[in-house]
């Protein structure tokens, strides 16, 4: 099996569109509140992405990364929201854990990375439909969707980065795109369990 196979392999074992959040997300019956919580929590892990890439010597991807976190930190706010650092969810808070330390070294970093890039082309454009068609919010919840749902570039450079490596850095990057993968679902699963709880 190539890395690309592996990874991919990876990846569809823990779709996140399948995921039952973004399933709700889509079909507009997840509550404005549970979009309260996912804008405030996982904006933590989205402003951790540019220390990914500078792991990988790119800086200018980098720089672009922290600017796409203030398209996300306008998400929050449009929902009357800020973004917190340090994350109230516990499922989100070992996301953050998770991908601090795997964002540390180069090999790592393309492997997690890739867990996410290579999906958010299709969350975002499900995520952009679902804010259109179900949720009447102000313009500014769009951009940060608009953008990342043509965004393949990014996961197809970090695929050619990872097939490049040698065996081993390849076993590390596929071993972190994994547990990227999971610590992703398992961030959404408790959102989506934290705010039913508090609804109880």
């Amino acid at each position: 099996m190539s890395i690309k196979d592996k990874l991919n392999s990876t990846v569809a074992s823990r779709d996140l569109l399948q995921h039952p959040f973004y399933q709700a997300w889509s079909a507009g019956t997840l509550p404005l509140e549970d979009l309260q919580t996912y804008a405030r929590e996982y904006g933590a892990f989205i402003e951790l992405l540019p220390r990914a890439w500078e792991s990988l010597e790119d800086a200018d991807t980098a720089q672009e990364e922290k600017e796409h976190a203030g398209l996300w930190s306008n998400f929050a706010s449009a929902l009357g929201t800020p973004v917190t650092g340090s994350p109230q969810v516990a499922n989100v808070a070992q996301l953050i854990s998770t991908a601090s330390r795997l964002f540390k070294h180069p090999a790592s970093a393309a492997g997690a990375l890739y867990a996410f890039e290579v999906q958010q082309p299709a969350t975002a454009a499900s995520k952009l439909h679902g804010l259109r068609a179900h949720y009447k919010l102000p313009p500014s919840v769009e951009p940060y969707f608009e953008l990342h749902s043509h965004n393949e570039h990014e996961a197809a450079r970090l695929l050619k980065r990872i097939e490049s490596m040698s065996a081993e850095d390849r076993l590390r990057s596929a071993q972190a795109c994994a547990e990227m993968a999971d610590a992703l679902w398992n961030a959404l699963s408790g959102i989506y369990a934290e705010e039913r709880m508090t609804a109880c």
